[in-house]
Order: C-alpha cells, then structure tokens, then sequence
C-alpha cells in the first residue's frame, strides 16, 4: 500500500473518560463536499507523524491544542479508507486551550450528543467517514476510549 495518501482526523470530544459531545466541521469545499460534516484534520506533511499532523492542523483549522486519546481502530489495514489514494487514521481528542472556531476549510462547527438518539449518525457525513462515525459511537457507547 505505497504512494497512499495519509490523513490524520480528531475525533474532538468534550472529555476523554466520560465524552458526552462530539465537535463536528461542516465543510466548506470543494464542492462535492460542502454542506458536509467531517471530522477535522488534513494530510500529513513528509517527514511528520499522525499524532504531530494532528496538532498542526487543529491548531490552523480550528485555532485549539489538544490532548490525544486512544485511536479509532480501522476495522482493517492501516488506515479508514477515504478514496482509493487516500486513508486516514483517527484519534480522540480533548480540548486544552483555545475555543474552537472555522478558520479553514469549514464554515460552521457543532458539539452533538454522543448517546440516545445519536444526532452524530443523523448528520450528512462525508460518505468516507460515516464507518469512522458508527465504530466511534460504539467505542464510547462500551467505554473503550483509553
């Protein structure tokens, strides 16, 4: 599997051992995307690992630093597949400083329930990341965040 394209998406919950809410991004483009939630991240620099890409991009996308939790294990291979030149790995986050905001790539950010009903499973997904969402859900729904 050479020549993939990395990504690193954060799963931002309001606490990594009791999350209640989930941050979700509304995609501002490219247009087969816009209108669409997802979970904030972007591609890996060369040389830089997914936990530092993390980082970069929460800190530009969103304006926060966080502190990483557990991945969300892809059911297979090394990363969630997005296309078929693109995968991406996904880690729990927490928030430590800054109150997020849309600064690149979405143009509305929204805390959901994590819990009866779902509101995180009803919301127009980028098609890629709804497995990410239900294995999300069933990792808080068991309590193996850590």
């Amino acid at each position: 599997m050479t020549g993939l394209i990395s990504v690193a998406g954060a799963a931002v919950v309001d606490s990594l051992e009791n999350p209640k809410r989930l941050l979700v991004a509304k995609r501002s483009a490219p247009p087969q995307f816009a209108g669409m939630w997802e979970f904030p991240g972007g591609k890996l620099e060369a040389g830089e690992s997914f936990e530092d890409a993390l980082h970069r991009e929460l800190l530009e996308e969103l304006g926060v630093t966080v502190r990483l939790g557990a991945e969300v294990e892809p059911q297979a291979g090394t990363g969630w597949p997005l296309n078929e030149r693109a995968v991406m790995r996904v880690w729990f986050a927490e928030l430590l400083d800054g109150a997020p905001r849309p600064l690149q790539d979405h143009d509305e950010l929204r805390w959901v329930p994590l819990g009866n009903g779902d509101e995180a499973s009803t919301l127009p997904w980028i098609p890629a990341d709804l497995p990410i969402v239900q294995a999300l859900l069933e990792r808080v729904a068991s309590g193996l965040l850590g």
